[in-house]
């Protein structure tokens, strides 16, 4: 029996080898802070136009926060989201 050559590599390790695991990362990171805050306007009731009117912007830009894809959201309007849902944000390095 022949040794498969990737065989117990990690995904890490093929992300790495790849050269795109900082993208893959950076997309995650964003994917999982859009579905906080939905789960935040869940528990609280508000709508999309109710958050864009606590946060002193456009519906829009809501839309844009709340965007998976959209990687281009500043740590600035990610502070105003969570002050908008009476929440803190945490960003570390790890």
């Amino acid at each position: 029996m022949t040794k498969h050559p990737n065989l117990g590599s990690s995904l890490d390790d093929l992300l790495d080898e790849d050269g795109v695991r900082p993208q893959v990362e950076a997309a995650a990171v964003k994917r999982v802070l859009a579905l906080q805050i939905e789960d935040q306007m869940r528990r609280r009731k508000i709508t999309k136009s109710a958050l864009a009117v606590r946060m002193h912007t456009s519906r829009i830009a809501v839309d844009r926060l709340l965007d998976a894809t959209n990687g281009s959201v500043t740590l600035s309007t990610l502070g105003k989201a969570a002050a908008a849902l009476g929440c803190r944000l945490r960003v570390e390095l790890v």
